[in-house]
Order: structure tokens, then C-alpha cells, then sequence
């Protein structure tokens, strides 16, 4: 990860644009610079990862121009060739120094023929102005938001403005700025061609950025698959769809392999991650490097993770954390996340203290993960979606914000201890893919959730079946069962009845509704005073469905969670 600010004001002193860049320097700790411009000023702290010499500093200046671009630009080798042939002078081998010639020669139209998870700033020279945007999904953070003066600020992280602005803004994924106006670029709810009476599996997401996998992991063979329950089912459509799914999720997880630094996986033992894992170990030259957490006396998925680390050979390695571990990372957890959602940090507490050992232990640089797979295609409690619509409704609404919960998560926790995170299942080609699938087929009606999924890498034995057909757990349980009830009774000590009866009294957005979700409150505010609209309200399943209606986000309070969590 990097991290990138710009200020639209040139009356601000250097010192004080410095001291708001350096907040955010553990996003970038390898160097750090700023220049200022006619019409303000642009900083960058980096993280060195593609392209790692001093000719890969950004920003990154021609004819008075500037850029600067938290991002991943994926096959940008043949870009970079073809604009350098037409005679741009390339000086490093960065791919984000590509930016500054396209929009130089498209304007903002660059932005949606990107294949990549960025944010970044551009300022053009000629006409005095910054330009930023930020990728479809939301993959790589960007904030907005105005000084006293009516100045507009962008920032990887809202610590970037706290006490400069008075609304700290998320920056709308798939959006480019220009001229005071947002305008979206890409939407990626729509789901491609997709029409619920004229579903064609040949055109879902129409593979813009497929560019094959090769015969090594191609979909052996079309065949029935048997669940634990006995139901066998066969379906040439269904074939068809898996096939797709296959090779764009193989394709997405082979591009996030290329770096100039060392990279890692993060490895739960549930189905996202091991799949992640298991077609990487076999792209790979050599064992990958894989890392899992657990509480020490409960802990659910290690086992499972040490299962599939020994099936695909990896070096594996463990972190155990004991119930004081996860109540002192309570705070630097919501300070790192700008957050106050009860999920987002229950589930982030795990991977941020893994995150942080992998940073102080080893020399790995870039982590794989497997996040934004349930958002396309369900969580334990989209099973309770009243119908197919219901169901793709309630996707689009979870890709739309995943920028606040699962994919801040993410991001907060890898960068912050100074490595990048990449995000095989948030690959452009494979959500538009995903979700143009008629949701009928993506529902929950065979016995097991995700089965579009399962079914797709049934046949190439990536992980062992019992993964692959393994129901999820949620992460906060998969870390341990005790996480859950040691946070619930942190804030139980923290607060009598009375105290949380006038505490949360304080609060007219996102009230908070338990002990918990006060104690995250409090100590957000303590870091982000007035700004909760930079979330929404509390990630909580749809309590409009019959079975949803429940007072915690945790998949294990609804009645289908079985034996998810064992």
C-alpha cells in the first residue's frame, strides 16, 4: 500500500501539508515526497512494490503535469511498451507511471478501461485543476472533503483531515472527479448483460479483461457433483456458469502473483482463502508462503488451515493470540480503521494482529486474501432471501458499500502494517461476471451455499473436498469462539446499565444499540469526532427477511449457522 494526499490550496504552509502526509506513513514507510503545484500541493509516502528504484518515486511529473496513485495496474507491460514506442520517456518501471500519458492522451476516459484496484490524483498543468478517482470497487481507500475556505482535499485515510475539514467524505468507487463534480464511470451492481428471462452464460461479464489461464488449471472435466446430503445434480447451464466462474477467478488470482517484492496468503481454512492458496501453490514456482491465526484455546479453523497448507505444501505458519491480545488491539484496531461497525472489527482484530506478526517476523511485502467472495455469492443469511431478486438486490447492496466494511477491513489492517493487500475475488471481469449470473442459480437451493463456486473447482483438486464442501463459520468465531464473548464481556464491564442507557443517548446516527457497539463508539470518536457518516450504519444482515431478525451480526445467531462454526 502507498499513501497519497493533495490539497487544492497553495497558502498552506509545507510544514503543515507534511504533517498531515505523514499520518498515514506506515501505508508507505520505504520513502516519502511532495511538490507543489500552481494549483496546490501533492504527497506521496511508498510502499515499494512494482518497480522498487528511486525512478519509481512518485509523483510522477511531465509538462507540468503531476500524478500520484495508490494502485495495482494490472498488464500494464504491454502499455507501457506501446506508449513508450509512440515516444514517451518511461524512467522507471512502475506501473502507475502509465497514468500520467493516458490521461494525457484520453482525459478521463483512461479511467474506465483500467484494469486495476487504485486511487489516485492527477493534476493538469494546463488548466489548473486536480482530477481523482478511485476504482470500481473500492479496493484501494480515498477521501475527500473540504477545507473551512471551501478548499477540497483528497487523502488515502480520513486521520489525513481530521481537524483540517469538517465532513471527512468516503470517495464514491467507480467515480472520477472533475470540474466539482462526481461522475461514475463503472458500476459494477449492474451485473453485464444480465436479464432474469434472458440469461446467456456465453455473455456474463464478457471477459473485457480475460486473457486465458493457461492448460495447467483449466476445468477438467463437466460433470455431476455429490453433496454431503446425497442430492446430485447435474446441469449443462450450471457447467457453463462454473466454467466461467473457474477460469476468470484463476485468471484474477494469477495476475495479483506478479511483484518485485515477496509475497504471502492468508490462509483461514475456509473456502475463499483456500481456494486463493490452492491455485496460487500450483502457479507458483516453489512452496508459497501461507499464515493463519487462532485463539489459544478455541480456535476453529487452524486445524482447518494446517489441513490445507499440508495438501498444497506450503510453508505455513501460525499465530496463536490469547483473550488480552485481542482487548488491547481494541483500540489501535478502530484508530487504524476509522470504523465503528461491530462486525468490521470484531472480524479485523484477527487479521490485524496476524498482519502486524507477518510485519515484524518475515520480509513478506504483498498479501493475497480472500475477501469479496459473499458478497457475490451469499452469505449464511442471504439463504433466507425471499426470492431471486431479493437475493441480487441484496449483492448489489453489499458490493456498493463493501468499500466501508470488508474491503476497509482489508485494507486497514495490511496497511497499516506497511504491506499490500490484493484481492483475487475483487477482480474487474470476475465480479461483472458473477454478477450477470442469473441470481435463481445463485441462490442457496441445493443443499449447500456458494455451490456455483464450489462446483466450479470440484474437478482440479486445488484443496481436499472436505474444504471444498466445508460451510463457512464466521471469522470471528473461525479465529475463535471466545473473541466474540471476550469483547462482548470487555464492554460489559466497561459500562453499567445506566452508563450505556445515557451513553448512547450521545448519538443520533448509527446509535449504538449494545454495550459493544458503544464501547466502538466511544473510542471512534476519541479519533474521529463528528465523522460517523463515513459509514453508513452498522453492517447487519437484511432484518426485513424472515429469519434475519436478529440484534447481532454474527452468522452464529441465525438458526441455518449449524455446523458452520465447528
Amino acid at each position: 500500500m502507498c499513501a497519497i494526499l493533495t490539497y487544492a490550496r497553495t497558502d498552506v504552509t509545507e510544514n503543515f501539508f507534511t504533517d498531515m502526509l505523514m499520518k498515514t506513513q506506515s501505508r508507505g514507510p520505504d520513502m516519502t515526497d511532495h511538490i507543489k503545484t500552481k494549483g496546490g500541493w501533492i504527497g506521496f509516502n511508498r510502499l515499494s512494490i512494482m518497480g522498487p528504484e528511486p525512478t519509481g518515486m512518485q509523483p510522477f511529473t511531465h509538462r507540468g503535469n503531476a500524478v500520484v496513485c495508490n494502485g495495482e495496474i494490472y498488464g500494464f507491460g504491454p502499455l507501457k511498451e506501446y506508449l513508450a514506442s509512440i515516444g514517451y520517456p518511461f524512467e522507471s518501471g512502475s506501473d502507475c507511471e502509465l497514468l500520467m500519458p493516458l490521461y494525457e492522451k484520453l482525459g478521463t476516459a483512461m479511467f474506465g478501461i483500467l484494469d486495476a484496484e487504485f486511487a489516485c490524483v492527477i493534476y493538469d498543468g494546463e488548466k489548473n485543476e486536480f482530477i481523482a478517482a478511485r476504482d470500481p470497487i473500492g479496493i484501494r481507500p480515498l477521501y475527500y472533503g473540504y477545507d473551512e475556505d471551501g478548499y477540497i482535499i483528497f487523502a488515502s485515510e480520513p486521520k489525513n483531515m481530521v481537524g483540517v475539514v469538517k465532513e471527512i467524505k468516503p470517495f464514491p468507487p467507480g467515480h472520477f472527479y472533475k470540474d466539482g463534480e462526481f461522475v461514475c464511470y463503472r458500476d459494477m451492481t449492474t451485473g453485464g448483460v444480465y436479464a432474469k428471462d434472458e440469461w446467456n452464460p456465453g455473455k456474463a461479464g464478457q471477459g473485457r479483461h480475460l486473457s486465458g489461464v493457461g492448460n495447467a488449471l483449466s476445468r477438467k472435466t463437466k460433470g455431476s457433483m455429490t453433496l454431503s446430503n446425497g442430492i446430485g445434480i447435474h446441469d449443462e447451464g450450471v457447467d457453463a456458469i462454473c466454467e466461467g466462474i473457474h477460469d476468470r477467478l484463476l485468471n484474477g488470482i494469477r495476475k495479483r502473483l506478479t511483484a518485485d517484492q515477496p509475497v504471502g496468503f492468508l490462509l483461514s481454512g475456509g473456502l475463499d482463502s483456500s481456494l486463493v492458496c490452492g491455485a496460487a501453490a500450483k502457479l507458483w514456482d516453489g512452496p508459497i508462503e501461507t499464515f493463519a491465526i487462532g485463539m489459544d484455546i478455541d480456535a476453529i479453523d487452524l486445524k482447518y488451515a494446517r489441513q490445507v497448507a499440508d495438501y498444497i505444501h506450503s510453508n505455513h505458519h501460525e499465530v496463536i493470540i490469547t483473550a488480552d491480545d485481542v482487548i488491547e488491539a481494541v483500540e489501535p484496531v478502530i484508530q487504524a480503521l476509522a470504523t465503528y461497525d461491530i462486525t468490521t472489527i470484531r472480524a479485523s482484530i484477527g487479521m490485524y494482529l496476524l498482519c502486524k506478526w507477518i510485519h515484524e517476523n518475515t520480509n513478506i511485502k504483498v498479501l493475497l486474501t480472500g475477501e469479496i467472495s459473499d458478497e457475490l455469492f451469499g452469505y449464511k443469511y442471504t439463504d433466507f432471501a425471499p426470492d431471486a431478486e431479493s437475493f441480487q438486490e441484496e449483492s448489489k447492496k453489499r458490493i456498493r458499500e463493501l468499500h466501508m466494511y470488508d474491503v476497509l477491513r482489508a485494507d486497514r489492517c495490511i496497511s497499516v502494517n506497511s504491506l499490500e493487500a490484493r484481492v483475487p475475488f475483487g477482480d474487474l471481469d470476475f465480479v461483472d461476471y458473477v454478477m450477470a449470473i442469473d441470481p435463481e442459480k445463485k441462490m442457496n437451493t441445493y443443499g449447500i451455499g456458494k455451490y456455483l463456486l464450489r462446483h466450479a473447482f470440484e474437478n482440479d483438486e486445488l484443496i481436499p473436498h472436505e474444504i471444498l464442501m466445508r460451510e463457512k463459520a464466521a471469522f470471528s468465531d473461525a479465529v475463535g469462539h471466545s473473541l466474540r464473548d471476550d469483547l462482548m464481556d470487555f464492554a460489559e464491564k466497561t459500562y453499567t446499565d445506566e452508563s450505556f442507557e445515557e451513553g448512547i443517548k450521545k448519538y443520533s446516527h448509527a446509535q449504538p444499540f449494545t454495550k459493544e457497539s458503544l464501547l466502538y463508539r466511544d473510542i471512534f470518536e476519541k479519533y474521529y469526532p463528528g465523522q460517523s457518516h463515513m459509514v453508513d450504519d452498522f453492517w447487519m444482515p437484511n432484518k426485513s427477511w424472515e429469519g434475519c431478525n436478529v440484534n447481532d451480526p454474527s452468522a452464529r445467531v441465525l438458526s441455518n449457522y449449524g455446523a458452520s462454526g465447528e
